[in-house]
Formats: structure tokens, C-alpha cells, sequence
């Protein structure tokens, strides 16, 4: 059996952080070729937000922030192939219909190989742009295990635990959410 990622909302927040949020439940790739040759400084707010921590729906050509690691079929992925083959070809340009399938099939092949973990893995990105290419970190959250200690009403206070990369230096970054939403708010009322 295949894994591949699908996106998840655990709460309404990419609704109003991304510009456009995936839906939940679709085939997920990394996405970073989205940003492909555009400069970071003239992308908006929420543009920035989706290079930062965004897993691209391949359906809707929006954004989740974490996806999650889900056993699929050769005609699942097939069919991811040929619909992200399509959206390259629609939105993004594609020269050709089978420079659209290579990609979109090397595009899938990176998603896959992000899913060497048990299903139902959530999976988080975090990229940056150094030296003007784009640089991703994945990470994983995983169930904590319970407290052997502890009484069984608080053995799991803590529901995930973050997995840190050794010798990785976190950029410093700093989203204001509900910023975000009043400016969202502004935006609306004066519609």
C-alpha cells in the first residue's frame, strides 16, 4: 500500500491565514514550485504565510498548513498525477501535456517519499528563501505517549510533541493571527 498526504484542518485557522485554504481531505503536494521564480518581497501577506508553512491541495490549488500521512491505491495515485498534470497545464503554464505528467509525477513522487511514517502521521513545512532558492524543512507530530506515572485523566495532557532537526537553525518568524483577522475584517466591512 501507497501513503500519501492529504490535507487536514484541525481548526478554522487556514481559512483566514491563506489566501485561498485546501479543502480537507485533498491530495497534497509540497507546493514550493508555486512560488517558483517570484520574489518574496512582492508576494502579500497571506502569499508569504503559504511559502512559509503550506502544503498545496492539488483539487482546490489551496493551501492547508499541516497534511496528513494517508495509505492510498496505485489508481489514487495515478489519479493525483493526472489531476495535478491537468492544473500545471491550466493554471501554471505547462509547455505540453507530458511535460505537465512529468512533473506532476516527480511533484507526487517528493509527496510520497514525505510519508515514510506511520498513517494517520501529521506533517508540517517550513520553508525559507536563502541564497534566493527556496529551502524546506518537514517535520512530523506524532501522538505523545502516556505518562506510565501518571493517572489515566492526565496521562496525555499534551496531545503532540514536536521533533526538532539537529544542527537546523530556525528562522526567526513572527505571524500576527489576529492582525490578520482584523485586517480581514476591515476588508469585509468596507465591501
Amino acid at each position: 500500500m501507497l501513503k500519501i498526504p492529504r490535507t487536514i484542518r484541525l481548526d478554522p485557522s487556514d481559512t483566514f491565514v491563506f489566501e485561498r485554504a485546501a479543502e480537507p481531505g485533498e491530495w497534497a503536494v509540497s507546493g514550493a514550485f508555486v512560488f517558483w521564480n517570484q520574489d518574496p518581497a512582492a508576494l502579500g501577506e497571506k502569499q508569504r504565510v503559504a511559502l512559509r508553512s503550506g502544503f498545496l491541495g492539488i483539487d482546490s490549488l489551496g493551501w492547508s498548513t499541516l497534511a496528513i500521512v494517508t495509505e492510498a491505491t496505485e489508481a489514487d495515485r495515478q489519479a493525483m498525477v493526472e489531476r495535478l498534470a491537468s492544473q500545471l497545464r491550466e493554471k501554471f503554464g505547462a509547455p505540453d501535456p507530458e511535460a505537465a505528467r512529468v512533473a506532476a509525477e516527480e511533484e507526487v513522487a517528493f509527496a510520497a517519499s514525505l510519508c515514510d511514517h506511520p498513517a494517520q502521521t501529521l506533517l508540517a513545512v517550513q520553508r525559507s528563501v536563502e541564497n534566493g532558492e527556496i529551502r524546506e524543512r518537514f517535520r512530523t507530530l506524532k501522538p505523545r505517549q502516556a505518562a506510565t506515572d501518571g493517572d489515566r485523566l492526565h496521562a496525555h495532557t499534551r496531545a503532540f510533541t514536536f521533533h526538532e532537526v539537529e544542527g537546523d537553525v530556525e528562522p526567526a518568524e513572527q505571524v500576527d493571527l489576529l492582525g490578520m483577522i482584523r485586517t480581514d475584517r476591515m476588508t469585509t466591512d468596507r465591501t
